[in-house]
């Protein structure tokens, strides 16, 4: 069957892939608080979203269809969990849940892979692009890679035995990305206990948030190989 030419980015994933960080399932307690992290910030822009019932008329299996995949992705793949829930907080962190994480770069914008506190660590992006296959075969131009990337997140904590919580929909896709914004608003491996701050309070996040966000990252990165 010929694929759907697709909205969200399909570099190769074998491209994408090389040289990642391994990414670890969080014990659950630390799942929870990360999840009411990412809930604070994905609040930007998102005043105008509907409840899940969004895609009953226009794709009714849309997210049945999601949850499936992203079960079989972990499944395979335990952590996949939180590759995906880091690369929809990566995402929301930087102009809100628009999915310009996963724009690649064009002629008139670098885009947010290649920034700083991306570039080899992100992962997730071939099981964005499958569900994305699939939901277009299903029900073409309907359901956004933003609303995709929410989702997907939410089903990966559920699959690992975390919480679950309701996901607004309706979130509109980002046709530009920015790799400065990224790199500004995105907190580095370098960046100062008073830099650290600065960006999680810029989005509404607490310092009790920081510390469990940069503890996911500290226990990822001393467990990479």
């Amino acid at each position: 069957m010929p694929m759907t030419p697709l909205e969200c980015d399909m570099a190769p994933a074998a491209s994408r892939n090389k040289h990642l960080s391994r990414s670890w399932p969080l014990p659950r307690c630390g799942l929870l608080v990360l999840v009411l992290a990412l809930a604070a910030t994905a609040a930007v822009g998102s005043a105008q979203l509907s409840s899940e019932d969004y895609y009953d008329a226009s794709c009714p299996a849309a997210l049945l269809t999601i949850r499936t995949a992203v079960s079989t992705a972990v499944l395979l793949e335990p952590r996949m969990g939180a590759s995906l829930l880091r690369l929809h907080f990566h995402d929301c962190f930087v102009q809100g849940c628009d999915a310009s994480v996963l724009l690649d770069d064009t002629a008139s914008f670098t885009g947010e892979k290649g920034a700083g506190p991306n570039a080899g660590s992100l992962r997730g992006f071939d099981v964005i692009d499958n569900i994305k296959m699939l939901l277009e075969l299903l029900c073409p131009q309907t359901v956004s890679c933003a609303d995709i990337l929410a989702i997907a997140a939410r089903d990966s904590v559920a699959q690992l035995g975390g919480p679950s919580w309701a996901v607004p929909l309706g979130r509109r896709d980002a046709t530009t990305a920015s790799a400065s914004l990224a790199n500004s608003d995105l907190p580095g491996p370098t960046s100062s206990l008073n830099g650290l701050l600065n960006a999680f309070s810029n989005k509404g996040l607490s310092s009790t948030d920081m510390v469990a966000l940069s503890d996911r990252h500290g226990s990822r990165s001393s467990t990479a190989s």
